[in-house]
């Protein structure tokens, strides 16, 4: 019984939180004096954290077509993360997974509400269950797929791409201890928690660098990243007009802020803490 009451509790705490959270966004997107060639300008966050909720917002007005569906790896509860304001604003459909099963059932109480097509997925994606988050998908080609799983995200990039996914908006979280220039990302360790990898918590993911290689060979796009220093966002070309990418003036790195702040400066500081760990350079 206290469990069933614990539990009613923090739907109607999440239930909050995700109003609250819309009702920020709208009135933050309101706001901006959006200049289409500058992405810092694009930014708001309603659900999202980094501002990306502005910048996937004007990406998918530009789209050629729409089809509504978006994939997020590593979803969290729903409430904070790249999806949740296409689905309850925009009435998106779509297939959101996360490794903490907690979360799922947070996240499937609190977004039904929003979509009746939105699958919530329980799932530690590996190298091994990529086949199988690309036969969930209900579109190849999906709007929007955001990937955040702080650690393998550029091998699992990597699979996805092999399975034959190909978003037209692909948003990813990058590493910015490895720096503007170096092209890297952590080894690859099917059960990899940055947690228990370093005590820094800074050996994760992959450098901004790496990732525009790797999409410059699926012929993406390179947009921005965030001026947090947390999210990459590329296209691919064949769903915007080419007028309104080439005018694209992106940022090409920032500092995480937050990262910036613990260790008291960028990636010049950072980097040396964990070069000796296993890195694969791409």
């Amino acid at each position: 019984m206290l469990k069933r009451f614990t539990g009613f509790l923090k739907e109607i705490r999440n239930n909050q939180r995700l109003a609250l959270g819309l009702a920020k966004g709208h009135a933050s997107r309101d706001a901006r004096i959006v200049d289409l060639t500058r992405p810092a300008t694009w930014e708001f966050s309603g659900v999202s954290q980094n501002g990306e909720d502005g910048i996937i917002d004007v990406l998918r007005s530009n789209l050629r077509e729409s089809n509504r569906y978006c994939i997020e790896i590593g979803a969290a509860s729903g409430i904070e993360n790249n999806t949740a304001w296409l689905i309850c604003v925009h009435n998106y459909n779509g297939l959101l997974i996360e490794g903490n099963p907690e979360l799922v059932a947070e996240a499937d109480r609190t977004l039904a509400r929003c979509s009746i097509g939105l699958q919530y997925k329980h799932m530690f994606v590996t190298l091994e269950t990529v086949p199988q988050v690309v036969r969930l998908a209900q579109e190849r080609a999906p709007d929007l797929f955001s990937l955040d799983i702080d650690g393998n995200d550029y091998h699992i990039a990597q699979a996805l791409f092999s399975e034959g996914l190909r978003p037209k908006i692909f948003a990813v979280e990058y590493n910015s201890a490895f720096g503007p220039e170096r092209s890297e990302t952590i080894a690859y360790a099917p059960t990899f928690s940055f947690k228990q990898a370093h005590p820094t918590w800074l050996y994760y993911g992959v450098s901004i660098a790496a990732w525009k290689k790797l999409f410059a060979t699926q012929g993406y796009r390179f947009i921005t990243v965030d001026q947090n220093g947390v999210n990459g966002f590329f296209v691919d070309p064949q769903h915007f007009e080419p007028e309104f990418l080439n005018e694209i003036k992106g940022l090409p790195f920032a500092e995480n802020r937050f990262q910036k702040t613990k260790f008291g400066g960028g990636h010049d500081r950072q980097y040396p803490l964990i070069a000796g760990q296993k890195l694969v350079q791409v």
